[in-house]
């Protein structure tokens, strides 16, 4: 199974903060899943940084590398799903999240109960 970590299960892997639930951190873990991290991911987290509503390390490549992540680059595709799904969810980096896991068959690592209301594999975070 690989897995797709949205931002508040990105940022409570990173601090291994035991708000993340044991099958979420279990599967992140487990070294037969690729973990992704979206460009979207990042993108949301510079922004709130920027906005002062969030504290993200300097070296947040580095990290990302150190714990064995994986990019995960947006493309024409996912841009183009995520504006095609159905109006259950506002908010514009979960909609690409969702796409990209629906488009690459991953498992969406989240807490967000309106990203269950979509057709798309979830770990609870």
């Amino acid at each position: 199974m690989n897995l797709l970590l949205d931002t508040h299960a990105f940022i409570w892997a990173l601090e291994n903060n035991p708000t993340l639930s044991t099958p979420a951190r279990n599967a992140i873990i487990e070294g037969k899943n690729l973990v992704f991290i979206s460009s979207a991911t990042v993108w949301e987290m510079s922004i709130k940084q920027a906005q002062g509503k969030l504290e993200i390390p300097n070296n947040l490549q580095e990290e990302i590398d150190l714990h064995r992540f994986t990019q995960l680059s947006i493309n024409f595709q996912h841009a183009d799903l995520a504006g095609k799904l159905p109006n259950i969810h506002k908010d514009p980096f979960d909609r690409m999240l969702i796409a990209q896991a629906k488009i690459e068959k991953l498992t969406l690592v989240t807490r967000d109960k309106l990203i269950a209301q979509y057709d798309v594999n979830i770990i609870e975070a």
